[in-house]
């Protein structure tokens, strides 16, 4: 069933097209601003280390699953924590704007029923935080590169197409979330396991080589790594950074495509149902 990239009609009787609604956000560019920081500010409200902890934080999670993994249980990956980060901020950039934009139109109710703005100025902002706080992580992982003499990638000009493309299908869950939440209170509960289960079949801390090429499953015979690439944007997000990071070379241009039309589809589809229901929330938060 196809549906009319429209909102609900204005007081005239047209209806607003997404076209629209991105002008008008346009315009409230500086609020979008005045957020952002807002955010990154009550984070770190009282924080001895404030921003640090945007260096610290990727650097303790890496010691922890380093000493898991080559000490516990060793695993047979060469420079583990350069493999370990390349995973795990954007693991942790995806997660961190999602658990925020979630709550971000309930969290704003006093502003939504008494204001008008564009109501998706307040995910957006969530996730430009987030991202804030992604590219001072990414600080700590080039550090990183240099003191194991890692060898970059020709094609390293390729990773803020890769960032682009990561926030865009970010944003777009970002937008269904938070418009569900309005209605289902319970959606920050249902995301945390989720978003637990979904780590764990994403390729963050171990290798996707781990997982058979071919399973069995009711007769038929898959491939297990290429059916968790087409299935999961972010194991091909995460393969990607790898790719350019890690291994030093160019990432696998199929799944690329086909993960940039995926996130550009799924932000449509997001921005498109936020902002069809965006009119009732002043009255249902």
């Amino acid at each position: 069933m196809a549906f009319p990239l429209v909102s609900t009609p204005r007081r005239d009787g047209s209806a607003p097209s997404l076209i629209w609604h991105l002008r008008e956000l346009l315009r409230y560019r500086s609020l979008v601003l005045n957020l952002v920081v807002r955010d990154l500010k009550s984070r770190y409200k009282r924080s001895v280390l404030g921003f640090l902890w945007s260096l610290l934080n990727p650097l303790a999670m890496m010691l922890v699953f380093t000493v898991v993994f080559t000490i516990i249980m060793p695993s047979q990956i060469e420079n583990y924590p350069i493999f370990l980060l390349c995973g795990l901020l954007p693991w942790n950039f995806f997660t961190g704007a999602l658990m925020l934009s979630i709550n971000s139109v309930i969290g704003n109710a006093n502003l939504v029923k008494k204001v008008y703005f564009p109501r998706e100025v307040l995910p957006l902002s969530a996730v430009l935080a987030n991202l804030v706080n992604f590219l001072l992580g990414l600080a700590v992982l080039f550090v990183a590169l240099i003191f194991f003499h890692s060898h970059f990638s020709p094609w390293l000009w390729l990773l803020p197409v890769v960032i682009l493309i990561q926030t865009c299908f970010t944003l777009g869950v970002a937008f269904f979330l938070a418009a569900i939440n309005v209605y289902y209170r319970d959606t920050l509960m249902i995301m945390d396991v989720v978003l637990l289960a979904w780590f764990f079949l994403t390729p963050v801390v171990y290798s996707i080589a781990i997982l058979p090429s071919s399973y069995e499953i009711l007769g038929v015979t898959v491939n297990v790594q290429r059916l968790m690439y087409i299935l999961n944007p972010m194991a091909s997000l995460i393969a990607a950074y790898r790719d350019l990071l890690y291994w030093g070379y160019r990432t696998d241009l199929d799944f690329f495509l086909r993960t940039a039309v995926t996130a550009i589809a799924v932000l449509i589809a997001g921005y498109w149902y936020f902002v069809r229901h965006s009119y009732d929330f002043g009255e249902k938060v």
